[in-house]
């Protein structure tokens, strides 16, 4: 499955924000995961909304992204 570019920006962009979680403390841990969140939802929203929209399985299409997002191919060259 060929992902968009937009919807594998958002994964990587939520898995950053649910990395920043690591490095905070208690006061500043519950803001970053609220913002981790959002985030996440975000991504949720765009999956759904491609899958409709491309007769998919959501899960299938949810998997896929991010194990792109997090494992993209190396460049041949």
């Amino acid at each position: 499955m060929d992902l968009p570019d937009n919807l594998i920006e958002l994964q990587r962009a939520a898995d950053e924000e649910g990395r920043k979680i690591e490095h905070l403390d208690d006061g500043d841990r519950e803001r970053q995961r609220n913002l981790w969140f959002e985030a996440a939802a975000r991504v949720q929203e765009a999956v759904t909304r491609y899958a409709e929209e491309n007769g998919l399985d959501p899960f299938g299409v949810e998997k896929q992204l991010r194990q792109t997002a997090r494992h993209p191919p190396h460049a041949e060259g």
